[in-house]
């Protein structure tokens, strides 16, 4: 088990790749040695991978007791939820019975999921203190602040600051742990928390940092922000992200969160840590001047993906899945699948087709956590060795034209693909304000055998 006192940067050179992954010059590799989540119909990742494994939906109509009013007729009454958000065990967290109203429940989510991260890794919470670890937060809605408006002037107290602010969310986990290391919330719209990923993984590579919590966290709590996605023309009338169908019409929306502790492969190794994936390298664009600030490009988005790919030293040839964006939208989806098809697939043999899914089609569209929640799902496939179904999949969108790009939609769930080859797999986010992510990642190395002994 590594304690806090295991917590060090790698004094070597860059870990080894898995076998029989080629490429360029690489990245020094990041291990995945801790996990946590809360999403709707799971409570954590073992739940989170039995709802993959079985094919399940969280989605439905917004429960009467969130909101407080109906919203029939419109798509922004369907959704994925959470139950009790409302619930916090403060004092755990040293948190004062008058502070803790105060406080915006994704403040209270991260505060949990990164406890629940660093046991899952097999460090004490309570032992980092002073340590150089790293908290990278995405998150992009701030519905608590607009509850806390309604309640008036008469209703600010001395928490209300603290309780409300966004870059919080991160300096919580800082401040109750101790933690000496970057301490930031990431905002890039709907890539939010990919890239936060992606920000606390270079900062282990710099040797900023010794340690990292990443991921993103996102609660619905007012009616007005699905109202907004509704007015957009973002959400689906039938409740359901249809990646890659057809039907695609919109997404529907979750809530929730995920964090991975992150830690640089070659001390993870050294340490006896359980590594769940491995990130191999990742990338960071923007789609800069479109037809519209949110429209998507497709260029922009090949270009993420391939230097994604370049930096992190492994061949194209050898990806075996990707996690897509995968809202469901008419207009995001062929783009999408347009600029995967030219990274990954184009020279691929057609008896290959790529696997692609989303998570949204079980959870829905969390927004500035689903990225995170993309990211889980792809590191829990790969350290069960196992791909899962892609729901709400059954007629091909038209204007994709998934053959022609070497992909197909993973719907049944099974193994991966090429056996005997390494795992490789891609993990997408983009904001719609054109801030693309794209990270590359791999199953941990297998430790060597050694040769039995001469008799």
């Amino acid at each position: 088990m590594a304690t806090a006192a295991g917590v060090g940067r790698v004094a070597s050179g860059r870990a080894a790749g898995p076998a029989g992954v080629s490429g360029g010059p690489a990245e020094e590799a990041v291990a995945v040695v801790g996990v946590s989540c809360r999403l709707p119909g799971a409570d954590g990742p073992e739940a989170f991978w039995a709802m993959l494994r079985e094919g399940r939906s969280a989605v439905g109509e917004v429960p009467a007791e969130r909101w407080g009013r109906t919203l029939d007729g419109r798509a922004a009454r369907y959704g994925a939820f959470l139950e009790r958000v409302d619930l916090f065990d403060a004092g755990l967290f040293g948190v004062s019975p008058r502070e803790a109203p105060a406080m915006d429940p994704q403040q209270r989510l991260a505060l949990e999921l990164g406890w629940e991260a660093l046991e899952d890794a097999g460090l004490a919470p309570d032992r980092l203190a002073g340590s150089a670890t790293g908290v990278y937060l995405g998150t992009m809605n701030g519905d608590y602040a607009l509850l806390a408006d309604r309640r008036g002037a008469g209703a600010i107290g001395p928490h209300t600051l603290t309780g409300s602010q966004r870059a919080i969310m991160a300096n919580r986990l800082s401040y109750t742990l101790g933690l000496r290391g970057p301490s930031l919330c990431v905002d890039t719209g709907q890539s939010s928390s990919l890239v936060a990923v992606h920000l606390a993984a270079e900062s282990l590579r710099r040797g900023e940092t010794e340690l990292a919590l990443a991921g993103g966290v996102q609660l619905n709590l007012v009616p007005e922000t699905a109202l907004v996605a509704e007015g957009f023309g973002g959400l689906s009338p039938d409740g359901r992200c249809f990646t890659f169908d057809a039907r695609a019409n919109g997404y529907v929306r979750g809530e929730g969160g995920a964090l991975v502790v992150l830690k640089p492969l070659g001390r993870a190794l050294a340490d006896g840590d359980r590594v769940y994936a491995v990130i191999r390298g990742g990338a960071v664009n923007n789609d800069g001047a479109t037809p519209g600030l949110t429209a998507p490009d497709r260029a922009a988005q090949r270009e993420v993906v391939e230097l994604a790919w370049r930096r992190a030293g492994v061949g194209v040839d050898g990806v075996q899945y990707v996690e897509l964006h995968g809202t469901g939208t008419s207009l995001g989806d062929p783009v999408e699948a347009a600029a995967l098809g030219a990274a990954l697939t184009a020279g691929r043999a057609g008896d290959r087709p790529l696997p692609v899914g989303s998570a949204k089609t079980n959870v829905g569209h969390l927004e500035g956590a689903a990225g995170a929640v993309g990211l889980l799902k792809t590191v829990l496939s790969i350290h069960h060795r196992e791909l899962v179904a892609s729901l709400n999949h059954e007629t091909p969108n038209p204007a994709i034209g998934l053959a022609g790009l070497g992909l197909r939609v993973q719907r049944r769930t099974g193994p991966w693909p090429e056996a005997g080859r390494p795992l490789l797999a891609g993990v997408s986010a983009f904001g719609m304000g054109g801030t693309n992510c794209h990270l590359v990642l791999s199953a941990a190395p297998q430790p060597a055998v050694e040769p039995a002994p001469a008799r």
